[in-house]
């Protein structure tokens, strides 16, 4: 079972939390503000932060990127808010997953099961003892370091994890499902997840899916990674 750092600062959400991930036999320890998770975080050793945003000390889109700047722990956000822009945005600080409130803790439980599920996968899997290259694309899983014609990618956790598993198989047009279930550790999951960051991942390889260069999309079947095509040159008139 988990230990478990519940980051809410109501009262009865956080008593019925407590109670509930206690009888699934997970360790659970909680606190109601930003800076006393920081402080938990940096004196305890946990496997998944349940974090709340509306936190009355600081923001919880804030207290995820401190977070993300002393630990790498998972985080689930737990939030009201369904914007989708919001939700992007905190996926792109750093969130692993989200819940929209209210919600059981059956399904709770559920995204932490998954959530740990690829974080002790990552954890041990053995990586490739060689640097990976694709045109002027270089993937150094060993050292988890990515550049583009020798200038370092500044990549997220996940886009990493992403970007290697389809520079593993240059030229192969990958499923969806398969990219769920080796990058994500999910059976099932929205194909949304997805192309958020391939979005990211594009962005940082200097293209856009109208102009791909390196990341091509097939609709309906997969994802593919291969080198930039050579420009044919003009006809001399």
């Amino acid at each position: 079972m988990a230990s478990v750092l519940v980051v809410e600062d109501d009262q009865f959400v956080r008593s019925a939390l407590i109670r509930q991930l206690s009888e699934a036999s997970h360790t659970v320890r909680s606190v109601g503000t930003a800076l006393e998770a920081l402080r938990e975080v940096a004196h305890f050793r946990f496997d998944v932060v349940v974090l709340d945003l509306g936190l009355p000390d600081l923001d919880g889109s804030e207290a995820l990127k401190m977070l993300r700047g002393i630990t790498d722990v998972p985080v689930i956000i737990a939030t009201a808010r369904d914007d989708e822009a919001e939700i992007v945005r905190l996926l792109h600080a750093g969130a692993d997953d989200y819940l929209v409130k209210p919600f059981s803790v059956d399904h709770l439980s559920a995204r932490m099961a998954a959530v740990l599920r690829r974080a002790r996968a990552s954890a041990g899997e053995a990586p490739p003892s060689r640097a990976l290259r694709v045109g002027g694309l270089t993937v150094d899983p060993l050292r988890r370091q990515a550049e583009l014609d020798g200038t370092p990618l500044d990549l997220t956790r996940r886009e990493f994890d992403l970007l290697a598993f389809l520079a593993g198989r240059p030229g192969v047009v990958v499923p969806r499902k398969e990219l769920l279930a080796e990058v994500w550790q999910q059976s099932y999951g929205d194909d949304q997840t997805i192309d958020v960051h391939l979005s990211w991942l594009r962005r940082k390889l200097g293209e856009t899916a109208a102009r791909p260069r390196y990341l091509h999309t097939l609709r309906g079947v997969g994802v593919k990674l291969e080198p930039p095509r050579q420009q044919e040159p003009e006809p001399q008139l």
